[in-house]
């Protein structure tokens, strides 16, 4: 028996890619997130489905391997499943089941998926990070920021807000002000393949006091990041060569 750790990707079904639609076929059992199960039984309604509230990701990977001891699972994460997803709690707590296969299953993360809308911003060295303190300390998470923003990454910012956290975009930016103009070429990304898609080019100064949700992907770009017929663009210096 196998469990696979499917990433999904962004949402839609053409944004799946072909491994994870093959992983989802190929098992007898659909595990997730609520939000997740509900995304993905839309496209396999034949497929049983058992899912866990927010927050209960031990529960959620000691179900799926309970379940994989007698079939085929599909554990789903949007996404990929080894950026802030299930891959690795999966690998630790299956590590003691024998003759037991965990197969972690690529997707699509929101970086990649969301900034095709923008243009062509993450051409050049990336950092992607999230701003959720509920698994990471604060103190990291702005060392972090603070380091990619000296290093002149372009950022991808994930959970940048929330309804207990309204002002972690903007307490973010501050911190990449002090080492990047105002008129820094940034963007979102909001409900990627999904209903309600949308997408902005803004600067950095704009951004700081623009609202946000969880479900919005925030790109900063780095000090060559401009703008090329109304879309983001960083180069990657080819032209140079």
């Amino acid at each position: 028996m196998k469990l696979y750790i499917v990433g999904f990707g962004c949402g839609s079904r053409e944004g799946m890619t072909l491994e994870a639609e093959r992983a989802i076929l190929g098992s007898d059992l659909i595990i997730g997130y609520t939000a997740y199960t509900e995304i993905v039984s839309r496209f396999f309604p034949e497929k049983p489905c058992l899912s866990t509230g927010m927050r209960q990701e031990k529960d959620r990977v000691a179900l799926a391997l309970e379940k994989a001891q007698t079939q085929n699972v599909a554990l789903v994460c949007s996404g990929d499943p080894q950026l802030y997803g299930m891959a690795a709690l999966a690998m630790e707590m299956g590590k003691d089941i024998p003759d037991f296969e965990i197969v972690p299953v690529a997707g699509v993360t929101a970086a990649f998926s969301g900034a095709p809308l923008l243009g062509a911003p993450l051409t050049h060295d990336l950092a992607i990070i999230s701003l959720s303190d509920l698994l990471t300390p604060m103190e990291k998470i702005v060392k972090r920021l603070r380091c990619a923003a000296e290093a002149d990454f372009i950022i991808a910012l994930y959970n940048p807000s929330s309804k207990k956290r309204s002002d972690y975009l903007m307490k973010a930016c501050d911190i990449v002000l002090e080492y990047r103009g105002s008129s820094t070429v940034c963007g979102y990304v909001r409900n990627i393949g999904r209903d309600g898609q949308e997408s902005r080019i803004l600067t950095l100064g704009e951004l700081r006091n623009t609202a946000v949700d969880m479900f919005t992907t925030v790109i900063i770009g780095n000090s060559e990041t401009k703008i090329v017929g109304g879309r983001m663009v960083t180069p990657r210096g080819y032209r140079n060569v």
